[in-house]
């Protein structure tokens, strides 16, 4: 495509050299750059791709897009533009065709819920023979085609290159989660959104927004900017959880109509005769389009937001209620949302990627609901990340727990011992007993705590302190099969360790 073309997407502040090239492929990685690419210079926040410009041009780069007018390069066609993310962005939808023209795709965005509603909409679409693919926290997915996922929403040139993958390949729709990153930086604004769902706003990701208000408003993006019909998608709706704190602020600035959904009076898409169990969730689902009966696997009252948020957005997309029902009863689990890890033992153990305090207290109270013995909960807090959580969650843990194990999460290149130590002051002031691990020998004698750093260690002590109908739950890495320690990836997956670790006791 030539240079030209795809400046019709920005507005340039300066150029220099000629735009009548041909542009092979677009870039933001010096490292990835091939001959005839186009060189993106962002602004990040450990290093500045200015610096790298000389590296993409020896790489074969022809031309560079900038924000700093210094770094422009006399040998090479260079474009200033006031955001780069912004104008890369645009750039990519172009360049790859703007995949997300004529399929419907779904964007959800909230601190919780988002992967398992993700795979319930896909159920949905899939009912309703409209294939879907997904991308989002786990994996980007269609089909055979599985990618692991590096980011729960891909930079932008990563993000056009696999929407377009997925279209060529016949996908009917797209389901993306939108992360708050995501929309700060601009990744998804290449995208042409039919639906956009807001499942909550709780405390997370404090270490990049600083504060709740800059939260919301990143979320908001979604809802006020990139909703706005048009003349390729004039109808679009908003799907918004009226019963959260944040979810009028967002309803308020959201450029389409609103389809609210929740369990209070104001909410379109609602439920009624709920039942919770062991089983799952039934009742009656109450639409706009109608009334029917649905059953679920999935367990909780956290879960049954996950439905209505799901079903408002079939809702929103005209499927029918049948295939909404269809979609529901056939989706059973998700990959790290509640896991179960089987076992000759009678003990329920369950794997989940609670890892904010919003959602650990509703993984808590769900088990807490469904709990015919102890419970037992391990669980840890991320090195560098919101540092805010670590003794609300070490609370939570206390409060809802016969016996929480503290734990590492990926530490990365904090001290496992003072994000700990952190934890533990949101349990000393419920006053339970701090175990020493090997105090508990001879078993739980009293509600309490312990800290244990070696997460294995903390898995295999749980398993062999549970007994038959105990729930065990392993919190926080959820689907994740690797551990951050310092700068190094390792391989750890809590639903091995607790097979590997309920082998041990059975041999």
């Amino acid at each position: 495509m030539l240079l030209s073309e795809l400046l019709t997407s920005t507005t340039p502040l300066a150029t220099g050299g000629t735009v009548a090239l041909e542009i092979q492929g677009l870039y933001y990685d010096s490292r990835q750059v091939k001959p005839g690419g186009l060189f993106f210079a962002l602004r990040g926040v450990a290093s500045d791709g200015h610096r790298f410009i000389d590296t993409a041009l020896q790489a074969g780069a022809v031309a560079v897009v900038l924000e700093d007018e210094a770094f422009a390069p006399a040998t090479a066609a260079w474009i200033k533009v006031a955001d780069a993310r912004l104008a890369m962005t645009r750039m990519a939808a172009i360049f790859y065709g703007n995949p997300t023209d004529t399929v419907p795709l779904v964007g959800i965005t909230g601190t919780n819920g988002k992967t398992t509603t993700t795979y319930l909409v896909e159920a949905i679409l899939a009912e309703a023979g409209l294939p879907a693919a997904v991308l989002g926290t786990i994996s980007y997915r269609f089909r055979e085609r599985i990618i692991p996922s590096s980011h729960t929403t891909p930079e932008s040139v990563d993000l056009q290159r696999i929407l377009r993958e997925v279209a060529d390949m016949g996908a009917g729709s797209m389901v993306m989660e939108v992360s708050s990153h995501a929309l700060e930086q601009h990744r998804v604004d290449g995208c042409r959104f039919d639906v956009g769902v807001f499942t909550n706003l709780t405390r997370d990701h404090l270490d990049y927004h600083h504060d709740m208000e800059s939260y919301l408003a990143s979320k908001q993006r979604l809802f006020a900017e990139l909703l706005v019909p048009d003349q390729v998608k004039p109808r679009r709706r908003a799907v918004i959880n009226l019963d959260d704190t944040y979810g009028s602020q967002v309803a308020a600035v959201t450029a389409c109509p609103v389809i609210g959904y929740g369990l209070g009076p104001a909410a379109q898409v609602t439920a009624r005769e709920i039942s919770f169990s062991v089983d799952g969730i039934s009742g009656m689902l109450v639409t706009p389009a109608g009334e029917l009966p649905f059953r679920s696997a999935l367990l909780g009252r956290f879960n049954l937001y996950n439905i209505l948020a799901a079903a408002g957005a079939g809702v929103a997309l005209d499927i029918p209620l049948a295939a909404i029902r269809e979609g529901i009863e056939r989706h059973a689990s998700v990959p790290g949302r509640l896991e179960r890890v089987a076992n000759g033992r009678g003990v329920a153990l369950l794997v989940d990627y609670a890892h904010t305090g919003d959602a650990l207290e509703n993984v808590l109270r769900t088990v807490t609901e469904l709990a015919e013995g102890r419970i037992i909960t391990v669980f840890g807090c991320g090195g560098d990340r919101d540092r805010g959580k670590r003794p609300v969650m070490g609370e939570i843990a206390g409060r809802y727990s016969d016996l929480a194990i503290v734990t590492s999460d990926n530490p990365r290149t904090e001290d496992p011992a003072s994000i700990l130590a952190q934890v533990r002051q949101g349990i000393l002031p419920l006053g339970l007993r701090e175990y020493a691990p090997s105090e508990l020998a001879e078993g739980i004698k009293d509600k309490g705590f312990c800290t244990i750093e070696n997460r294995r260690d903390a898995i295999r002590l749980a398993v062999r302190l549970a007994r038959p109908r105990d729930i065990v739950l392993l919190a926080g890495k959820g689907h994740e099969d690797y551990q951050i320690i310092g700068t190094e990836k390792h391989h750890f997956d809590d639903r091995e360790e607790a097979a590997r670790a309920f082998a041990e006791m059975e041999s």
